[in-house]
């Protein structure tokens, strides 16, 4: 005998349990867990996320035993409720219903009253004495089972449905009468008929047969794996499938059917929050056909059913410990409870559900910890769209940055300063964006481009920000000399008003209301984070350029800064000048000069970050991207000196001017700029470059020394991979702060380190750590250097594909990849660390505000996370799960 012979694939509720959830499902675990608390439940079984696997495994046949065990189930439950499956005189019908080991609300098929024909519909009339009730649930049978096993589209039936109410002069489905529905079963049939090729099956057996086979199928719908894809989960978990007698609610008044919630799960109030439809079964809650009333209407016209409900949820909430969703059938007064599972809800509830179950001692605050998904977090400091809004999504690209922002369409960010400066709301869109682009974001509300990933230039800067991004939006075509744009054949203009969600990438071309998020960390959330903190291990920093990023991070519970980009101060207006006067410089000398210039500026950025975070560590990075991304593009200047040629002639002194650049920038020109002059090889070929940089934040840290602040500069030189490499450039870097603290006359704490970025730094880590002080892992460029993947392109061509075709399971810009870039993090921080026991490491890559890095950084033993300010709640949460084993 084969092992399928021998496996138990089918169970019945009273055979099953809450533990049981892999193999029973969500649904059929939470059935069995009620009916062994001896609450009120249909009888039923469930056949197990096992038999769905091996269904599939078997190309759409049952493994051998199961077709047995289904047959002998049924004869049980024909025993238990007193009725014959497809008996002309006493008929029993069921339900079938799916139910994965994960909630998957409407991902997968139900099929209700499953057992009617033209036999056994007549039967119903008797035994009900109700024709209308009947002959509205065959025909619900037939509508549900032809759309979700024959493939017939239901709106033909609605239509149906629609034309005999307007004949009849009526509104509402419930004032159908029973020969209308009568003869609309005949008109279902035909058409049914006409659409699948076959005749409606009367055959009960076969009914059953193609309903479970259908729900086992619907796992693998386009629905349920974009929905697993979206909440990361596994496609090799399969569904189970329930078989349940039917109770009905709609025989009457004193019928119906409703959902509800033990907590309320947009706010967390410790209220009962659903919706309850009388003379109704199920689907007609969700299809919306008829508005439901609330919950707490029921207490006033079925007193004692309600009382009975309440008890129910208060009891399975404190069974589970968490708030639950439930769904009921009322049928002729009698209540049933046909499902119980944890509910979902929005982050603020989540949070406040946890601390009102610890303070009424039903968990701990170490559990109440572990109860909350951190990434569900970033909903609270983004702006989103009004869930009362209607509309129409135009295209969509990458989720970028999250939060939604509307505003008017403009095209350049000269121009986005000047239109919120007229207190115009703006969204940026541009093909990509460049560091000059940065004030234009500034100014901006959110930001929309054609091209680039999840951490492209525009998508790290406006996570900084706390701007919302979409990204990588291929449908976008941008026409800049007429300043319009197409998105999948609309057309726009600069001015137009769109509105775009960088949680969801959706781009909609329309005005909608937001809804604001708080101006500061609420109160019980700051309560709730402080328990996180007093699990975590790991401490938690934060990237950030400017002294305003820097107190936002402070405010959200960051305790240093972990990167703090020195580039984007030089691409101010009052500055890019001199910045582009010292590339062009053709001698030391000259170069030292537009230098000097900038020495102030930079003294004054450091000192405003240095003092925003008073006696906590701020990890400065020396330059760290090549020189020609402060210059015009090579294709712009062609094209401008050329026009400038042909209009002005040669002698003309701006033409002259722009060819000196474009001289330049196509000397400095290179075949792939991301392994050329940039990162410490910069600084080691121009060292005047970094020396003003460590002049200027140590000369910084002196002056506020002086004032009485604990400045606690970092140097971190970039891109070191090789010992020699790390050497000069530290011995460097030491030289001028030892030099700036001697002429100050103080002593300034500091660690000179360096950014893990390229795989050969891992691999001699262990040299470079006799002479750098930290480690900080830059994991976005690791991860490009470790796939060969250009990150800007990788994710707006083939990086989705991958995933849908799963050859990659996450995206390893957004999720990091542990076998591989992994791999390498585990050598640097274990021969790192045999070299220097001190050695302080940390991540600095984008990774080290997503909950499964940090879970991963905590194994690594990493001393900190440092991530966008925004997502350091996520960070520190994430951190505590890690410590507390629940997030791995």
């Amino acid at each position: 005998m084969s092992v399928s012979e021998q496996t138990k694939f089918v169970y019945f509720f009273n055979e099953g349990d809450a533990s049981m959830r892999e193999l029973l499902g969500g649904k059929g675990a939470g059935l069995a867990e009620m009916t062994r608390a001896g609450l009120p439940v249909p009888d039923g079984f469930t056949i197990t996320t096992q038999a769905c696997l091996e269904f599939f495994a078997q190309d759409g046949r049952y493994p051998a035993g199961l077709q047995a065990q289904i047959d002998a189930a049924m004869q049980r439950l024909e025993k238990e409720t007193g009725k014959h499956f497809g008996d002309p005189q006493n008929p029993l019908l069921v339900s079938v219903r799916s139910g994965a080991r994960a909630s998957m609300p409407g991902m997968m098929d139900t099929i209700l009253n499953l057992g009617l024909n033209d036999e056994t519909v007549v039967a119903l009339v008797k035994m009900t004495r109700n024709e209308r009730f009947a002959w509205d649930a065959y025909r619900r049978f037939i509508m549900m089972f032809s759309n979700v096993v024959l493939d017939v589209d239901k709106h033909i039936f609605e239509e149906k449905i629609a034309d005999a109410k307007q004949q009849g002069g009526i509104k509402d489905d419930t004032l159908i009468d029973a020969a209308t529905w009568r003869s609309l079963v005949d008109e279902f049939k035909a058409m049914v008929k006409e659409k699948s090729g076959r005749d409606f099956p009367q055959e009960v057996r076969e009914q059953l047969d193609l309903a479970i086979r259908a729900v086992f199928e619907s796992w693998n719908s386009k629905r349920a794996i974009d929905y697993r894809r979206y909440h990361k989960i596994p496609d090799d978990w399969g569904t189970a499938v329930n078989v349940v007698a039917m109770v009905f609610g709609n025989l009457g008044d004193d019928s119906g059917t409703g959902v509800a919630f033990t907590r309320d799960p947009n706010t967390g109030d410790s209220k009962l929050f659903g919706e309850y439809l009388r003379n109704a079964q199920g689907e007609d809650v969700v299809a919306g056909i008829r508005t439901p009333e609330r919950i707490a209407n029921l207490q006033r016209s079925q007193p004692q059913v309600y009382a009975q409900f309440e008890k129910i949820a208060r009891k399975l909430e404190r069974h589970y410990r968490d708030m639950q969703d439930l769904e009921f059938t009322i049928e002729r007064g009698k209540l049933y409870m046909l499902q119980t599972r944890n509910g979902k809800r929005s982050a603020q509830a989540a949070v406040k559900i946890a601390m009102a179950l610890v303070d009424e001692g039903i968990l701990s605050k170490k559990e109440a910890v572990t109860r909350v998904d951190a990434a569900s977090l970033d909903q609270l400091f983004h702006a989103r769209i009004d869930p009362a809004e209607h509309f129409e999504v135009i295209c969509r690209g990458l989720n970028a940055s999250p939060g939604a922002a509307t505003g008017q369409i403009v095209f350049d960010p000269d121009s986005a300063v000047e239109w919120k400066e007229a207190g115009k709301n703006s969204i940026l869109v541009r093909t990509e964006t460049t560091p000059d682009d940065v004030h234009g974001m500034i100014a901006a509300r959110g930001v929309l481009t054609a091209k680039g990933g999840a951490t492209s230039h525009a998508a790290v800067v406006a996570r900084g920000m706390g701007k919302p991004c979409v990204a990588g939006c291929e449908a976008l075509q941008i026409d800049q000399r007429a300043r319009t744009l197409s998105m999948n054949g609309k057309a726009l203009r600069e001015g137009d008003w769109i509105t775009i969600d960088g949680s969801t990438g959706n781009v909609i071309p329309q005005r909608l209301a937001l809804i604001d998020p708080p101006s500061k960390l609420p109160d019980w959330l700051a309560e709730f984070l402080s328990w996180a903190d007093e699990a975590r291990e790991m401490e938690v920093w934060a990237n950030a350029d400017t002294p305003e990023d820097a107190a936002k991070a402070r405010e959200l519970g960051a305790t240093g800064i972990g990167l703090c980009r020195t580039e984007h101060m030089f691409m101010e207006a009052d500055r890019l000048p001199i910045v582009q006067q010292m590339i062009l410089a053709n001698t030391p000398e000259a170069r030292a000069k537009a230098l000097e210039k900038l020495l102030p500026f930079q003294r004054d950025d450091f000192i405003g970050i240095l003092k925003a975070m008073r006696s906590y560590p701020v990890t400065i990075r020396l330059l760290d991207p090549p020189l020609h991304e402060f210059l015009p593009s090579l294709e712009k200047l062609l094209v401008e000196t050329t026009e400038l040629r042909i209009q002005r002639g040669e002698q003309d002194p701006e033409y002259q001017s722009k060819r000196a650049v474009l001289q330049r920038v196509q000397q400095m020109h290179e075949q792939n700029p991301m392994l050329g002059l940039r990162v410490c090889r910069l600084g080691i070929v121009y060292p005047e470059i970094y020396a003003m940089q460590v002049r200027a934040i140590f000369e910084a840290a002196c002056t506020l020394h002086s004032d009485g602040v604990d400045a606690r500069p970092d140097v971190m030189i970039p891109g070191v991979g090789t010992a020699e490499e790390m050497k000069t450039t530290y011995e460097a870097a030491k030289r001028v702060a030892d030099e700036v603290c001697a002429q100050h006359g103080c002593s300034i704490p500091y660690r000179i380190g360096t950014m893990i970025e390229l795989p050969r730094a891992c691999v001699v880590a262990g040299d470079l750590a006799q002479t750098a002080q930290f480690f900080s892992f830059g994991t976005n460029d690791l991860t490009q250097t470790t796939y060969g993947y250009s990150r800007d392109d990788a994710e707006a061509s083939f990086i989705p594909k991958y995933l849908e075709l799963k050859i990659l399971k996450d995206d390893p810009f957004l999720v990091l990849d542990r076998k591989g870039v992994g791999a390498l993090m585990q050598q640097a921080v274990r021969s790192g660390r045999e070299s220097r026991q001190d050695l302080k490491i940390g991540i600095c890559g984008e990774h080290g505000g997503e909950p499964s890095s940090v879970a991963f950084c905590h194994q690594l033993k990493l001393n900190y996370v440092s991530c966008s300010p925004y997502r350091v709640p996520i960070a520190r949460l994430a951190a505590a799960q890690a410590a507390l084993g629940s997030l791995t």
